[in-house]
């Protein structure tokens, strides 16, 4: 039988061993352009190495997940971080785990509202895209160059994610 994760809120706080919380921070804002625009600036910084890489924006659309879910993979991009922000301003699941001994260990999942996006830290194991319900799309920001940017891994048994409560 595979374990249940607990689907736990998405905070600063909670995500900050993983990379960052993309949202409008009161305490990053500033007004710009005249006092017309609230700027909520630096909220996450891209992370690429490697000779001839560079940082693109992509959109992505996910299809949702059925649940209850298998969770039976995890993936990680040891060259570049990898940031979603949502465009549909709906709520998605953010899955991810510690490394341990260059494996993922137990995955933890956090159910993200429409308007908070997240930064994935360089090597940090996370599984891909997670929407719910619907199609939605997702601004994203990602290392493009001539190394292999992505590591996979299978778990021996699935961990299960139930139904998220909306």
């Amino acid at each position: 039988m595979s374990k249940i994760l607990p689907i736990q809120p998405l905070t600063q706080a909670a995500f900050a061993p993983f990379g960052q919380v993309i949202e409008a921070d009161p305490a990053r804002m500033k007004f710009i352009n005249g006092g017309n625009t609230e700027r909520f600036h630096a909220l996450a910084e891209a992370e690429v190495s490697g000779e001839d890489a560079r940082v693109i924006i992509n959109i992505f659309r996910g299809q949702p997940r059925p649940f209850p879910y298998a969770l039976t993979m995890m993936e990680r991009h040891p060259f570049g971080s990898q940031s979603f922000s949502p465009l549909n301003g709906r709520p998605y699941l953010v899955v991810v785990s510690e490394d341990e001994g260059g494996q993922p260990g137990e995955p933890q999942v956090f159910l993200a509202r429409g308007d908070q996006g997240v930064n994935y830290r360089r090597n940090v194991w996370h599984h891909p895209l997670m929407t719910i319900g619907t199609v939605s799309d997702f601004l994203v920001v990602d290392r493009d160059g001539p190394d292999n940017n992505l590591e996979e891994f299978f778990y021996p048994q699935p961990y299960s994610i139930s139904e998220p409560s909306l």
